[in-house]
């Protein structure tokens, strides 16, 4: 028995050697040949001609020859947009990838555990869908588990358990079930004013009971400036590489010329708070959706947020990246980038949080999910937020203050910087101090822990030597959070990774919607409180029904910074 677990390793190594050696065989195969068919099959081919369309393959019979061999390596694409399954709503895209799929969860404690995982993760080009300083889930096919392990030291096979066992099923409970009555008519020709408190109550009751499409999102926000004209603005942040409006709400008291706080800047201050940089992360989409309705509906009743909207501008982006939002519904459950090409047909999509110009690390590989362009503001999406975010300072005279991008997974709040653990921003202690309030105000609201760390240290699994970048899973430069921090001077910028730590990660179920809205709301309430120079302590002092009379202290023993 003793010799029983170092034969089956043998065993597993000697497979995943053997796999690895035919694979490696397969895609060399492929590529050479792949080459000779992209040489015949671009537009123009080797000619020169200038009789012959040049936008015409040299050989056109050849390019479904072509895609035919690269679909054997990478998977070939939907050749058109998938409906919903009729039992699940899943689209069959879905359905047909991920059915043989897992997410397996590695604890890690080592940088020497750490490096052995994320040698591996390229590899096997495996999907990472979390990295903090104790663990590293990853989406793997059943087929190639194995392999996996045999790849891995045994503490990391011996410590690593299968989290989430059903991809298709898990994805099918974040869909609207089919025939669902969840969507209320939110047509603006229905918002008479004798049809808006009955709307209002609508929203509530229904709107947040299941995840929204765009489709349903759009009119939503449209209808919200049609109920609350003097509060909210419908505004235009970009477009999107496929055409799509990348809408915002702008809220706050307009047009009564409300002084500044400070009088010597009169420059109207504004915080942002974006979702949907990643398509997958649907909680994030509609927690910003739930944080703005929640803000609109507590004006004059909350003391608090009626003197946010008096102070402050908030900008809600809802999905900064609508095309990979809208791929998610219609085709792909799972997709993380934006939709637009690469130099690879075949790897579409950029990683909007890695595109950005600040500390942009350039990484080769179209296919990664990380992969965030040829070079830095590549990515349509981040130019376009880049660019209205600094016409609205140099134009329109704001003055952004804050900010809130909200993700998921891993119920974390990171603050800057993101590309090295090796520099600290120099109002460290002022960030660390308004992140322990918001990680005290998610706890407060529903029980919830939240983690409070760097951005770069919060996804460096492992331990990490002082001084040192450990290995980390991702590069971390050109992240909108650092860009915004330091091009445009917004001190108070965090990255908040929302529910859940891992049971059911991307596929959070919709009965946890409204639970992580109110973290949200809290959190941004406690997040304006302390910009109005009241430290957040009213926040937790005032409106927490059933706290009457109790006092409520922040202990900074009670959280780890890490």
């Amino acid at each position: 028995m003793a010799t029983s677990r170092p034969s089956h390793r043998s065993n597993l190594r000697r497979r995943a050697s053997n796999r690895l050696t035919l694979a490696a065989i397969v895609i060399v195969s492929v590529i050479l040949c792949s080459i000779l068919l992209v040489i015949f099959t671009i537009p123009g081919g080797l000619s020169s001609s200038t009789h012959r369309n040049v936008d015409s393959p040299l050989f056109p019979g050849l390019v479904s020859v072509r895609d035919y061999f690269i679909g054997l390596v990478f998977g070939h694409p939907p050749k058109r947009r998938q409906r919903g399954s009729p039992s699940t709503g899943v689209p069959e895209f879905t359905v047909n990838k991920y059915h043989k799929h897992i997410v397996a969860r590695f604890n890690v404690t080592t940088t020497k555990e750490a490096s052995a995982l994320n040698k591996v993760i390229d590899t096997m080009f495996l999907d990472v869908w979390a990295a903090t300083p104790q663990y590293v889930d990853v989406r793997v096919r059943k087929f190639d588990f194995d392999a996996v392990l045999g790849l891995l030291p045994s503490s990391l096979v011996d410590s690593h358990q299968r989290i989430i066992p059903d991809l298709v099923a898990a994805s099918a409970a974040t869909y609207p079930a089919p025939g669902s009555n969840n969507i209320p008519d939110l047509s603006i020709s229905n918002s008479r004013p004798s049809r808006l408190s009955s709307l209002s109550k609508d929203i509530d009751n229904m709107f947040f009971q299941d995840y929204q499409p765009l489709s349903v999102v759009v009119p939503w926000m449209r209808l919200l400036q049609a109920m609350f004209p003097d509060l909210v603005e419908v505004i235009k942040i970009g477009t999107s590489y496929e055409g799509r409006d990348i809408n915002g709400l702008r809220i706050g008291i307009r047009n009564k010329n409300l002084p500044s706080n400070d009088d010597d800047d009169p420059r109207r201050k504004a915080i942002i708070i974006t979702g949907g940089v990643h398509a997958r992360e649907w909680i994030s989409t509609t927690s910003v959706n739930y944080a703005a309705w929640s803000m609109v509906t507590s004006y004059n009743k909350d003391s608090i947020i009626t003197k946010m909207l008096q102070t402050f501008d908030t900008i809600f982006i809802p999905a900064l990246n609508p095309d990979g939002v809208e791929y998610t519904w219609n085709t792909d459950r799972l997709w993380r980038k934006s939709r637009q090409h690469t130099n690879l047909r075949w790897c579409r999509g950029l990683d909007l949080d890695r595109a950005f110009g600040y500390q942009w690390t350039a990484k080769s590989d179209p296919c990664s999910e990380s992969y965030g362009g040829d070079e830095p503001f590549e990515a349509v999406e981040a130019l376009q937020f880049a660019e209205w975010a600094k016409n609205e300072a140099t134009t329109n005279n704001i003055k952004f203050v804050g900010m809130l991008d909200l993700h998921s997974y891993s119920q974390q709040v990171l603050f800057p910087f993101s590309y090295t653990c090796n520099i600290e921003p120099p109002n460290l202690e002022n960030l660390e101090e308004l992140g322990i309030g918001l990680v005290k105000a998610i706890r407060l609201t529903s029980g919830e822990s939240y983690s409070l760390a760097s951005a770069c240290e919060g996804v460096t699994a492992g331990e990490r030597e002082p001084g040192t970048d450990a290995p980390r899973v991702e590069a971390g430069g050109g992240s909108a959070m650092d860009w915004f921090y330091h091009e445009l001077g917004i001190r108070f910028n965090y990255q908040i990774k929302l529910r859940d730590t891992g049971n059911y990660g991307f596929l959070l179920p919709k009965e946890q919607i409204v639970p992580t809205g109110e973290e949200v709301f809290h959190a941004m309430k406690y997040f304006g409180d302390f910009l109005m120079g009241n430290n957040g302590i009213e926040s937790l002092y005032e409106g927490e029904e059933g706290r009457a009379g109790e006092k409520i202290e922040i202990e900074i023993d009670e959280l780890e910074l890490r």
